[in-house]
């Protein structure tokens, strides 16, 4: 049995799921925001986290990284092939 993902899982590209404000960690100042990002139509496969700042700082903070997660999926698939 492979622990490495399907084929399907690697082609299919990372989307932000949400962006949504939560309570500030206790002892932090400012806005704080929880993001979820997701692979595919499978939740199951899904990053979770929490950043600070405005809503248009994090969002950016998150579509980078999003972007960072597929340039790495498209070459890790392309290694496969």
């Amino acid at each position: 049995m492979s622990s490495e993902p399907a084929p399907a899982v690697l082609e299919t590209s990372f989307q932000i799921d949400s962006i949504v404000p939560v309570a500030n960690p206790e002892g932090s100042a400012g806005p704080w925001y929880r993001y979820v990002i997701s692979q595919g139509p499978n939740s199951d496969n899904a990053i979770t986290g929490t950043r600070s700042g405005n809503l248009a700082e994090v969002n950016l903070q998150v579509k980078e990284m999003v972007e960072r997660l597929n340039e790495r999926c498209g070459k890790l698939a392309k290694k496969k092939r």
